[in-house]
């Protein structure tokens, strides 16, 4: 199954340069690296990321996280991933631009699942 990370770009650019994120800020104060499913990532960059126009969606496959990937309650009472350690780029499938339109709400990738 694959899970999604929003991310600034110079958050990534320093992730490709280290060859692992460590986390974005909020990641780094909560003790580990907050993930979307699929029918949560919209809600999470509406919610998170308003108006931001420096986002990427990074998709990971989470079978390449192993035990450290635990799925907990949290917004909603949904069970959200989070990953208790880095992330290694190898787990990582693609890594495109989330783009704002003109109303200001991000832009998914049309063959993003539903």
């Amino acid at each position: 199954m694959t899970i999604y990370k929003i991310a600034t770009e110079n958050q990534w650019t320093e992730a490709e340069a280290k060859g692992v994120f460590n986390g974005a800020p909020v990641d780094l104060a909560d003790g580990y690296i907050h993930f979307s499913t699929a029918t949560q990532a919209k809600e999470t960059a509406a919610k998170h990321f308003a108006g931001q126009d420096d986002l990427l969606l990074v998709s990971v496959d989470e079978t390449k996280l192993g035990d450290a990937l635990k799925y907990e309650i949290s917004r909603g009472d949904q069970l959200f991933p989070h990953l208790y350690g880095k992330l290694s780029l190898e787990a990582v499938t693609d890594v495109v631009e989330i783009p704002l339109n003109n109303e200001g709400n991000h832009i998914f990738p049309i063959d993003f699942p539903q």
